[in-house]
């Protein structure tokens, strides 16, 4: 679980990973966040380096692990 008040800045483009209850797993990048949501790019057609520039998925956030952290 990726607690939401604690991100900052640093932490958009970071690598993460969803799994929902039923054991399905994806590999996407942090976009942005609100107060309830994090907003994760899964599908970017393999331009991770132009990741912004796509949809970004509202995700809850206990349903998401980091995968690398930036430091």
């Amino acid at each position: 679980m990726i607690d939401i008040s604690k991100l900052e800045k640093k932490d958009v483009g970071v690598w993460v990973k969803y799994q929902d209850g039923m054991g399905k797993i994806e590999k996407g990048r942090i976009k942005s966040w609100n107060n309830k949501f994090i907003f994760v790019v899964y599908h970017c057609n393999n331009e991770w380096d132009r990741f912004q520039d796509f949809t970004g998925e509202s995700t809850r956030p206990e349903d998401l692990d980091f995968i690398e952290k930036k430091k």
